[in-house]
């Protein structure tokens, strides 16, 4: 079974940057396809952005695209999603996710593992 943690949320005013991480336990983490979500108060879920096993494909939503990077380290089973530009409608709590396979998926029900969470918070 795969353990996530992500950290890195905090408090940020509008245009500034964050860097979550997504700490991945299990000697497998590389054989997982791994993906971000956020939820805010009173939203569905929203998918963020995804990233391929191999790490050279990158998937990412309209809202984030060109703001937000993706990048992972399957040596030091991390997941990085480098936020700049924050706006303050990307106040939310950010999930990471993991799911069995090389390819992303932008359907949160067919991820197999969920991080417990991280508050960002932007400031207007």
């Amino acid at each position: 079974q795969v353990q996530l943690l992500e950290s890195g949320g905090g408090l940020v005013q509008a245009g500034g940057s964050l860097r979550l991480s997504c700490a991945a336990s299990g000697r497998t983490f590389s054989r997982h396809a791994m993906g971000w979500f956020r939820q805010a108060p009173g939203k569905e879920r929203e998918f963020i952005a995804a990233i391929t096993l191999s790490g050279r494909n990158k998937y990412y939503a309209d809202s984030v695209k060109g703001r937000f990077t993706l990048s992972r380290d399957n040596v030091k089973n991390t997941v990085y999603l480098q936020m700049n530009s924050l706006k303050p409608e990307d106040t939310a709590v950010y999930r990471c996710a993991a799911r069995q396979g090389s390819s992303y998926s932008v359907k949160g029900y067919e991820y197999d593992y969920w991080g417990q969470g991280t508050q960002v918070t932007v400031s207007s």
